[in-house]
């Protein structure tokens, strides 16, 4: 028997699990990845593998928020939303493939037999091309979130039963990700200069919906309209 979505709950939850995975992505950034280096990884070893934690329980947040967005936007426009939905996925698949670097930049620390065959600055190397590596594939997996904020800003703006504004803003933050990647891959000397140009409107973006979602929620009245009427865009 199907029973009707209840849409307060749904954002609620999403909001929780939202403002969960924007604290960890600034945890991430600030105080573990921010302050590791190929130099320093070794005496830093536990911090950064509670960073790998970190990013596996965020990835696993990121696919419940996904679901819960595409539940909460498929009243507008249900072929729209399951489009989302699959940026969204690829993208954490993306994320979560270029996860494995982050382990690899261990490997060079241990203590196999195998490892005496290369000299210690060539260990070092090794930890700062895989520490590299994560670097790029996470802006690719970014860029890969561009679209699926800028189709679900577009439903949002759309719905009526969530802020117009919230959906401007989440556009915007979808184009700073496409900006980033591409900047990351076409101008990688301007990188950190576009990491920096991005975060605000990202952050911005993405914590007022969070935000309106834990507290707001929808509107119900446009919700059930919506919800009892054909989709079209």
């Amino acid at each position: 028997m199907n029973r009707e979505i209840d849409p307060q709950v749904y954002a609620r939850v999403g909001g929780v699990v939202y403002l969960m995975i924007i604290a960890l992505g600034i945890v991430q950034e600030a105080f573990i990845r921010g302050r590791i280096t190929s130099a320093n990884l070794k005496t830093m070893e536990m911090l950064w593998r509670t960073g790998i934690a970190t990013e596996l329980l965020l990835l696993i947040l990121s696919v419940v928020l996904a679901v819960v967005l595409y539940a909460l936007t498929k009243p507008v426009h249900r072929e729209l939303a399951l489009l989302a939905l699959l940026f969204n996925v690829i993208a954490t698949a993306v994320e979560c493939a270029y996860s494995m670097q982050l382990v690899e930049a261990l490997f060079p620390l241990g203590r196999s037999a195998y490892l005496s065959a290369f000299t210690p600055q060539q260990l070092q190397a090794m930890t700062a091309l895989a520490m590299k590596a994560h670097a790029f594939g996470f802006g690719i997996a970014l860029t890969m979130f561009g679209p699926y904020f800028l189709v679900t800003g577009y439903l949002t703006f759309k719905s009526g039963y969530l802020p117009k504004a919230i959906g401007v803003l989440y556009q915007i933050a979808g184009l700073a990700y496409v900006f980033n990647g591409f900047a990351l891959v076409l101008a990688p000397q301007f990188a950190g200069r576009a990491f920096m140009i991005m975060a605000g409107p990202a952050f911005i973006g993405e914590t007022s919906f969070a935000l309106w979602l834990l507290f707001k929620g929808v509107r119900i009245e446009t919700w059930r309209l919506f919800a009892g009427a054909p989709a079209s865009v």
